[in-house]
Parts: structure tokens; sequence; C-alpha cells
């Protein structure tokens, strides 16, 4: 079975050696390259951080987020990782076991402020966190809704399929819009398909794999509960709701009146606030509680860091609410703790912003931490794929779990 880069490396264990800092300097990489705001930020927190204290430096080397994960695959490759590096949450678990990653050693107290999706946690050690959260959501406009005499859903009163079903139904039948509900199926990404729907699948009741074990993905993907979300999410488009692939960006088209709703994200709110009747809405309920994707890119230290305390102190000083509330400010993410939210302007109880730290930190599901997540994406985001397309469901779903359990036998990440 085929597997993607970064699970290649993970063939051979990385090995101490100095290459993450050398003598009094920590090597801090990030893939926000791309994002001079970010980097602004870190810019800010390291200059902070080397001037509190004379015993070490952080030397920051950004990279472009396309050219990040082959920079990280050759340097674990050759055991010349940077002492503290981003990785995106669902690789966590696939790092730590290859031995890339050390385990953090931060104050519990520190910690447990973070929202739980900002964690990377694996065989219940915490391996890296995130400064800020990201989140999926229902953009509306509001008088799509109230004119069809839709309720209009919370988080903490959200939908349930029936409502949902019946707002499609309504909203449709004013003629008003020539899409529905844009679902952002022009997007190709293989990882978009995967946080962006498998929420639905596990709000359904079923799953990428099974959580009890991460050893089989038999009745999980494929069991009852899967099949139902299959003939849901091939019926928006049989219904008319959404077409079979959207087009080129699903929230422009949302902004200009061609869709009443588009399943999108937070990175689209600024954008959403420019819409007169935007709203931003939590997803439906379809039987085990609405979920959204969970877990955006975190901060870690890798195994072959020859200064892991000093590491451990940057990233706990890189921790205090002022610069958590700083990245959020100017990305538009979510604030990782409440104290970053306090310090933030809209995203304080009551503010503009609340919903999405509200949503997140009732409806986020981590996608499935475990070494096999590689695989299990790429399978998924071709099941969905085809099954949008308006494939076989069933026979999409049972090799799609065929393919999951023999890639899980064939690299035995837990001893199957």
């Amino acid at each position: 079975m085929a597997t993607t880069a970064l699970m290649m490396t993970g063939c051979a264990k990385a090995t101490t050696n100095a290459s993450g800092g050398d003598g009094g300097t920590l090597t801090l990489w990030t893939h926000a390259g791309g994002a001079p705001k970010e980097i602004a930020l870190l810019k800010t927190a390291i200059a902070d951080y080397n001037s509190s204290q004379q015993k070490y430096k952080v030397d920051l080397k950004s990279f472009p987020q396309e050219a990040y994960n082959g920079a990280v695959t050759a340097a674990a490759t050759s055991k010349k990782l940077p002492c503290i590096l981003d990785i995106d949450a669902p690789n966590v678990p696939a790092w730590a076991k290859a031995g890339f990653l050390a385990p953090l050693d931060l104050p519990a107290d520190l910690v447990a402020k973070n929202l739980d999706s900002t964690k990377g946690i694996y065989n219940d050690k915490l391996y890296s966190i995130g400064y800020f959260e990201a989140a999926l959501a229902i953009f509306a406009h509001k008088d799509a809704l109230v004119q069809a005499g839709v309720r209009i859903p919370t988080v903490k009163q959200p939908w349930t399929a029936a409502e949902f079903d019946d707002a499609l139904k309504k909203v449709k039948a004013t003629g008003k819009y020539k899409t529905t509900f844009d679902l952002g199926t022009g997007d190709s990404g293989t990882e978009w398909w995967t946080y962006g729907y498998s929420p639905f699948l596990q709000s359904f009741g079923g799953d990428l794999i099974d959580r009890s074990g991460y050893k089989t993905a038999e009745g999980a993907i494929n069991g009852d509960a899967a099949k139902k979300w299959a003939a849901w999410f091939r019926g928006l488009v049989d219904q008319g709701y959404t077409p079979a692939k959207s087009g080129v960006d699903a929230f422009a088209d949302f902004s200009n009146g061609k869709s009443a709703m588009v399943w999108t994200g937070i990175w689209n709110s600024t954008g959403l606030d420019k819409v007169k009747d935007g709203v931003a809405l939590p997803p439906p309920d379809f039987g085990k509680g609405p979920k959204i994707g969970g877990g955006s890119w975190q901060w870690g230290v890798s195994s072959n860091c020859a200064n892991k305390a000093a590491a451990m102190d940057y990233l706990a000083y890189s921790l205090q609410p002022k610069y958590l509330s700083k990245i959020v400010t100017d990305s538009g993410n979510v604030p990782a703790t409440d104290e970053a939210a306090q310090l933030s302007p809209g995203w304080q109880e009551g503010g503009p912003k609340r919903f999405f730290l509200e949503e997140s930190a009732a409806f986020a599901e981590l996608r499935p931490p475990t070494p096999g997540y590689p695989f299990l994406t790429t399978t998924f985001a071709k099941a969905a794929q085809d099954i949008i397309a308006g494939g076989d469901a069933n026979a999409i779903l049972d090799k799609a779990a065929a393919d999951i359990d023999a890639d899980l036998k064939a690299n035995d990440y837990y001893g199957n």
C-alpha cells in the first residue's frame, strides 16, 4: 500500500545529535513563510525571549507551506531536524512514533489552559501544543433563512437532521439561489476532503477507523452509520442542493449571492463580515452530536534537539496570552485559551467572534490521532470524492475499509 512521504520517513528512528541547536542556539522552523503577520508575531516572541535571558538564542527559519513538509522529510531522513518546529496536528502521532518528536515537558497548569483540540497527544503523552485553532461552520445569508421561515440555529440549539433537511427544501423552494448549500467540493486537496467532510460522517456515528484500538476500519468507515452518511452526502447532489463539483472559490460564490449557504472555515470569517446578512452557524446534529474538524498547526520539539530543556522553556514562554492574542487578532483564528480570548477584540464573552470559540470547545473532533492517519486521509478523501461523483457507496466504503485494514496490518502500528 502507498503511504505519504512523511510516513515513509518513519521507517528509520531519529537519533540524538546537535543539529537542532549549536551550543546555545535553538533553530525554529515554521511553515508560515507565506503569512507575514504570523511571521511578524513569531519574530516578536522570539526577540522577546532572546532578550529575556542570556543563555539561549532562538533562530527562526521560515518556509512557504508548499515546501515545508518536503524540507522536514529531508531533515528527518538525514537526522537534522531543528530543535523547534511546527506540525500539522494530524501528523503528530506519525512523527512521534517515528521518533522525530520528544514528549513535551511543560507546566501542567499552562497546558490545562489550552483547548483540548490544540494538544497533540499520542500514547498518553503530549507531543505538541498550538497557539490557535481553526473551525468550520455553515456560513449563511440570514435573509435566505428568515424569508424561508427557517429557524436560526445556535451552538446550544443546533439544527437536527430533520430541521436541516427541511431548511434545504424551503430555501431551495424560494428559487432565489442557484445553489442552496455549497459543500466546497471544488477544492481537490486531500486534507480538505477529510477535514471538511469526515465530521459529517462522525455525526452520523461512523468514522475513518475504530478508535477503541485503532486496529481496524471495518464497521467504522463502512458500517450502517457510514452508509447513511454516504447516502446523505450524495443525496445533496441528487436533490439539487449542491453541485457535485463546486466553483473554484465557493466562498466567493456565496458572497456574490450564488449560494444561500456554504460549508467553509474561519479563514473566511473576515470576508463574512463584509456580507451584509452573513451569519456563521453550527453544523447539524445527525444523531451523534454536531462535529467540526479539530486540530490545526501546533508546535513540538525534535528528539534530536541538543537543548530540549531550553526548547521547552521557549515554548512555555511563547504561550503567554499576549502572544496568543496577537496571533489570533492578526490571523482570525480561534484563540487557544480563554485568557487569550479575553485580550482579543471580538472574542470576549458576547463578542461577534465568540461563536467560533464556543463551537470549537463544544464540537471539535480530532482527526484520528494514529500513526496510520496519512493513509486514512488519502483513502477517505478518495472514497468521498467517488461517492459525491455518484459511485456505488457501499462498494466504495467496503473497499476503503479493506484498504485501511491492509495498511494497518502491513505497518503494525499498534502490534496487530
